[in-house]
């Protein structure tokens, strides 16, 4: 029987992703992958996976997981969630436990994530990966390319999910500790490409407002309410790239924050650009969200760059192991040979 995890419920919005589909934008394919690119490394870390592993994205609302294998491990980073951990698909409540950490499971266990909280997203990782073939070297899900991921879509009841590996691996469980998920108030931008576009009254108030994330934001974009910023000659421009993090100022003067699954072009005027560092943060900012804009150069930007790429880096070094239950401990001296010779007195 090939292992697998089978999707009892898949949550509101639950896609396999990745790192993204680098380097085919000129063929008008969108680089996708996770949105909060930090909280996915880390969950693939805390399973021992090369941090490009495919995991899964749960938005607001996380999915019923059942273990269709002889064991897995799982790993929950990002927003926090209710974790329930059942002993069947039919049992009414289990153990709950809290994410970032990880956890093993056996076949038939359960693992329910409830609405997620204080935050958008929530990844879970499975120790070895999904055995899912990659489309142009990427497994993340392209929904609107209809590509990647499971058979290019979002989760559906019943899917089954087939793993790299048969059982975990024998090692104690982990957790994250000391590590920071709250994004600031303030998001860094650079100006441009198209800031020319707007007067310096229109730029300047961009900078002193305050914007709320709205309900029509998805994986696209991030649609801001606030201030509009109205536009100096007109909103419409030849089309040209689109990179990820561009704030786009369309007809209506409300800026939008283009995010993973952005179009490749656009002909609206880009106000300014997220700077990379910023960007996971963004992504995991929930509806409701205050937030304003702050300019940074190119050269503040970079540096920035190298302090994410750093603490990536460093995510191993917030991992901690956590101290198997008394009945775990039992179980594995009993399997071991420590004494010969010993006989059941009452047998």
């Amino acid at each position: 029987m090939t292992p697998a995890l089978r999707i009892i419920s898949p949550g509101l919005s639950t896609t396999v992703q990745d790192l993204g589909r680098h380097g085919h934008q000129r063929l008008g394919v969108s680089v996708g992958g996770a949105l909060d690119p930090v909280s996915f490394r880390a969950a693939n870390a805390l399973v021992g996976n090369p941090g490009n592993t495919g995991a899964l994205e749960a938005i607001y609302v996380g999915p019923s997981l059942a273990i269709d294998a002889d064991d897995a491990r799982l790993s929950f980073v990002g927003a926090d969630a209710s974790i329930e951990i059942l002993e069947t698909a039919d049992a009414n409540a289990g153990e709950t436990i809290a994410p970032m950490r990880s956890v093993r499971l056996r076949r038939g266990q359960v693992v329910r994530v409830g609405s997620i909280k204080n935050g958008a997203v929530l990844y879970v990782a499975v120790e070895g990966g999904f055995a899912i073939e990659p489309v142009l070297g990427s497994v993340a899900t392209d929904g609107r390319g209809r590509m990647g991921g499971w058979h290019g879509r979002p989760l559906s009841d019943g899917d089954v999910l087939p793993l790299r590996r048969a059982a975990a691996t024998e090692r104690d469980e982990c957790r994250l500790e000391g590590f920071d998920l709250i994004a600031p108030h303030r998001i860094r931008v650079v100006l441009g490409p198209q800031n020319d576009c707007f007067s310096a009254d229109e730029i300047g108030r961009f900078f002193s407002s305050e914007y709320t994330v709205t309900a029509g934001s998805n994986r696209m974009g991030m649609r801001l309410e606030g201030a509009t910023i109205r536009h100096r000659n007109g909103f419409n421009i030849v089309s040209d790239a689109i990179a990820t993090g561009s704030v786009q100022v369309p007809g209506n003067g409300r800026p939008i924050i283009l995010l993973a699954d952005h179009q490749t072009t656009g002909g609206y005027p880009k106000i300014a650009t997220v700077i990379s560092a910023d960007l996971p943060a963004v992504g995991r900012l929930p509806i409701g969200s205050k937030i304003s804009f702050t300019p940074v150069t190119l050269e503040q930007a970079a540096a920035a760059r190298r302090e994410l790429c750093a603490a990536l880096d460093a995510i191993d070094d917030k991992i901690v192991r956590l101290s198997p239950p008394p009945a775990a401990v039992a179980a594995r001296l009993t399997a071991c040979n420590l004494i010969s010779g010993v006989c059941d007195a009452a047998a």
